[in-house]
């Protein structure tokens, strides 16, 4: 594990970026800090709340931690501390670059970082997240986001979509707006990690038995927090009517059930007792699990641009997907997956093309993948941050 006393390079850069929970380490990141480390000789440190992950990964992804408690709810005491604590590192570790991320990690380091004199101020706008709020809470969240945005001297939009709406709502000056490539926030390892042929058959037939899914059955996967934002409640009413229409179908649900933005009890009863649906919980690599996977459902509402679904595609998996913010920027209708409605009729009516039409089914599952390849290739996003972010 890497500290915040490790000697640093002569004449290097000290880049520090904030985030509110480290499950997004590998999404944001990845392997981000050892690639632009070794191409700009910069010194990278990650500002997270406290978790075991975080400084697991230190070391292999090449961060120096910097704990700090950000919370994802607001809590104006507990943000004053983190803004505080933020302020001090930035001073006593000489730090060049702050880079926040997502509102309250954005909110937290654009302000530190201000009132610290720090020059070089990125804020990446992962989402709008105001945009299935109401009333004062949606101008609550609009006016923090706004904050973030004009104390920033860069804004990375993860979509054009998203880059829209912040013009459109003046969330911050357009000049300082900018996208990486055709969108998203770091690109996937496609070589790699999401690479259907460098995959571990072991791990894969392991995953089989223990998830008791069978070479004959049709798996409809999902990855990602389940909560009501991201079309659960509907995913779950659409399965209810599937299971009864088609023999050895599975639902795969990758990720935990969260207490905000909760589902239905309705939703969590099903999911807890259906015995074909899978839920694995919390899992710090899902990259295995697409392998398992026929198709891969978003029904989502909110998005800025949805970096699981470039994962999905990568492995050779047709993507269904809503127009939600960046998600039309995630596929190409009709070749690499289908747009789906926040509606079970809907969602049935897709997944069926993909069960009664298996040429189809590989055909947008390889065009997906080569799309992915051509445009979110990580290192190609990765040059893109170097030259636009200087870091």
């Amino acid at each position: 594990m890497k500290d915040i006393n490790d000697e640093t390079k002569i004449n290097s850069n000290n880049v520090l970026h904030i985030i509110t929970v480290s499950f997004v380490i590998n999404h944001f990141f990845g392997n981000q800090f050892n690639y632009l480390q070794k191409k700009a000789g910069n010194n990278y440190f990650l500002g997270c709340s406290v978790s075991k992950e975080f400084f697991d990964l230190s070391e292999s992804l090449n961060y120096k931690t910097f704990p700090v408690e950000v919370t994802r709810s607001i809590n104006p005491i507990e943000d004053l501390k983190a803004i505080f604590k933020i302020y001090r590192f930035i001073k006593k570790n000489k730090i060049d670059t702050v880079v926040g991320h997502t509102p309250k990690g954005g909110m937290v380091a654009m302000i530190a970082s201000f009132l610290a004199g720090i020059k070089d101020r990125v804020y990446f706008r992962h989402g709008i997240i105001y945009e299935t709020s109401t009333g004062f809470k949606r101008l609550l969240l609009k006016n923090i986001d706004r904050l973030s945005g004009t104390l920033a001297t860069k804004v990375v939009c993860v979509s054009n979509s998203v880059k829209k709406i912040s013009e459109d709502d003046h969330l911050n000056a357009s000049s300082k707006n900018i996208i990486l490539g055709l969108g998203t926030c770091n690109g996937i390892d496609t070589e790699n990690k999401f690479n259907p042929q460098k995959q571990d058959i072991t791990l894969i037939e392991e995953i089989r038995k223990e998830l008791n899914i069978k070479e004959e059955d049709f798996v409809i996967g999902y990855v990602g927090r389940l909560v009501k934002d991201k079309g659960i409640n509907e995913l779950i009413a659409a399965w209810a009517i599937l299971k009864e229409k088609h023999q050895n179908i599975k639902l795969l649900l990758v990720g935990p059930i969260e207490e905000r933005d909760p589902i239905s009890e309705e939703s969590k009863r099903i999911i807890e007792t259906d015995p074909n649906i899978i839920n694995t919980g919390f899992v710090l690599n899902a990259a295995p699990y697409f392998n398992v996977m026929d198709i891969f459902i978003l029904p989502t509402y909110r998005e800025g641009f949805p970096t699981v679904s470039l994962e999905a595609s990568s492995m050779n998996l047709p993507v269904l997907i809503t127009k939600a913010t960046g998600c039309t920027e995630s596929i190409i209708e009709g070749q690499t997956g289908l747009f789906i409605k926040n509606d079970p009729e809907d969602i049935i009516n897709k997944i069926e093309l993909y069960i009664e039409n298996n040429d189809m089914k590989k055909l947008h599952g390889s065009n997906g993948r080569n799309f992915v390849r051509q445009n979110f290739e990580e290192t190609k996003i990765w040059d893109v941050i170097h030259e636009k972010l200087g870091y």
